[in-house]
């Protein structure tokens, strides 16, 4: 689960969303979202089930550090 923030990053870059359009998309704030990205928070499971919705991934993809996204 170390580079769920990494993968996090990933997507939103991918789908071109800003850390405050993502923020508000997913119901929480900018500055929450900005320290799942940078590692120093980790994500609850509520946010890991939004996120995977919103991006078509697995929930497995986003936690499981041996699995990339595709």
């Amino acid at each position: 689960m170390k580079n769920f923030g990494q993968k996090l990053r990933r997507l939103r870059d991918q789908r071109g969303y800003s850390l405050r359009e993502l923020a508000q998309i997913l119901v929480v704030h900018y500055t929450h979202l900005n320290k799942i990205e940078l590692g120093q928070k980790g994500p609850s499971t509520d946010l890991v089930l939004k996120v995977a919705q919103l991006f078509g991934v697995s929930t497995d993809q986003l936690m499981k550090d041996d699995i990339d996204l595709p």
